[in-house]
């Protein structure tokens, strides 16, 4: 299919039509507020979203659809919220309590949203196929740097393998658990197979990412029993329908924990980084970072160069460091 590039003035008009949009909305949602009982605000957690339809669980883990001002900014699921009560079921999100966390992928057009907030750790899943990318690893490793979330490496489908290659997937992943990223061997296949991810899992809010292919979705279902009545309480109790399923959504884990499901991770691309930010998301290079002869090194031939140096001496691989720079590139 061939797409045409949107002219100047399609661009102003869809842009004129969704602020209208917003702005009705938001009318809805001022002229609910005004008509309810004016019921005293809680806290409450954005489960789910679509469009301006949300799904908020009060402290007591029931759900409510409601609707939100539009002067509280983008909301996503796993956001923290003050809500009120308009009728039975329903309410009005009246204000966004600060995020300690977001995943934020830009899209088509270069501009950054957030897909999920709140989230305390990121499990990348790798497989023996599709082959697994050192690459995309290390830009997951940056975006939680950078996010301040703990990440979790866990190797699934491991009942694929034979000793050797098992062995040989160490090998070459291994040096992760030494920079300081604990990493797991998963199976869906072998009982008591997810045992490593489930302890991982307990009491965090949780986000599964990785190529497609590895087997994030059968983890998901193997994780969450009945998200078939999740989801369901969802459609119904929300409004949301059919929606639900293609939306990001927040899952309460049997054994305790949240996951968050979210299509928006499966094209998974890094956001706008500064050199610093690049840096910091590779944190065996913290301890040379500003010890190179030259302020302005690029790290790749300059004589004194403290992270050259480093991967001679073994301190930093250098395929770790080969991936760095072409990241670096980028920027």
């Amino acid at each position: 299919m061939v797409r045409h590039r949107l002219s100047r003035q399609q661009k102003e008009r869809i842009q004129a039509i969704q602020a209208r949009r917003r702005q009705k909305c938001a009318d809805r949602a001022d002229k609910t507020l005004e008509k309810s009982d004016q019921n005293s605000p809680e806290e409450g957690l954005v489960i789910t979203r679509h469009g301006q339809n949300l799904a908020v669980a009060d402290n007591e883990g029931r759900l409510h659809h409601c609707l939100f001002r539009r002067n509280i900014g983008h909301l996503v699921c796993g956001d923290r919220v003050v809500w009120q009560s308009t009728s039975p079921g329903h309410g009005v999100v009246t204000a966004l309590i600060d995020r300690t966390t977001a995943l934020i992928r830009p899209n088509y057009g270069g501009k950054e949203k957030p897909l999920a907030a709140n989230i305390e750790q990121l499990v990348v899943v790798l497989a023996p196929k599709p082959e697994p990318s050192q690459y995309l690893l290390d830009q997951y490793l940056v975006a939680a740097e950078n996010m301040g979330v703990a990440l979790l490496i866990a190797l699934n489908k491991s009942d694929l393998l034979d000793s050797r290659s098992l062995d040989a997937l160490d090998d070459q992943f291994g040096r992760y658990s030494d920079i300081g990223y604990p990493l797991i061997h998963i199976s869906a296949k072998f009982e008591h197979g997810l045992d490593p991810l489930i302890a991982r899992l307990h009491a965090k809010t949780s986000i599964l990412v990785g190529q497609s292919g590895v087997g994030k979705s059968s983890l998901i279902k193997a994780l969450l029993p009945d998200i078939e009545v999740q989801i369901g309480r969802l459609s119904e109790t929300s409004g949301l329908g059919k929606h639900t399923t293609s939306a990001t959504t927040l899952y309460h884990l049997p054994q305790g924990g949240s996951l968050i499901d979210s299509p928006g991770v499966r094209s998974f691309r890094l956001g706008s980084l500064k050199l610093s930010d690049l840096e910091r998301g590779y944190k065996e290079f913290h301890p040379y970072l500003g010890h190179c002869r030259f302020s302005n090194c690029s790290h790749r031939h300059e004589p004194g160069c403290a992270l050259l140096e480093a991967v001679k001496q073994g301190g930093i691989h250098p395929q770790r460091l080969a991936n760095f720079l072409h990241m670096a590139r980028g920027i």
